[in-house]
């Protein structure tokens, strides 16, 4: 899997996982009406958010790392 751009990955996770955690607290001060349909979308962001985070930080971890290991292989 190429991913060409996984800050966009980890910015797109954050900002759903926020509005995961906005959502409910919305609901709980009573500003929106808590509906099954607004649960579940603040389900669904916070843990599709969680997911697109984790892939877009480790997809870039292992680019840093191949970025390292061709810079050791260079000078051998």
């Amino acid at each position: 899997m190429n991913i060409v751009h996984p800050e966009r990955l980890i910015i797109v996770g954050v900002g759903l996982m926020l509005f995961g955690c906005i959502a409910p607290f919305m609901m709980v001060i009573h500003v929106w009406e808590s509906t099954f349909f607004l649960n579940f979308l603040a389900y669904t962001t916070s843990v599709l958010g969680m997911v697109l985070g984790f892939i877009g930080v480790a997809t870039l971890r292992a680019r840093q790392k191949s970025s390292e290991d061709e810079d050791e292989n260079k000078y051998r």
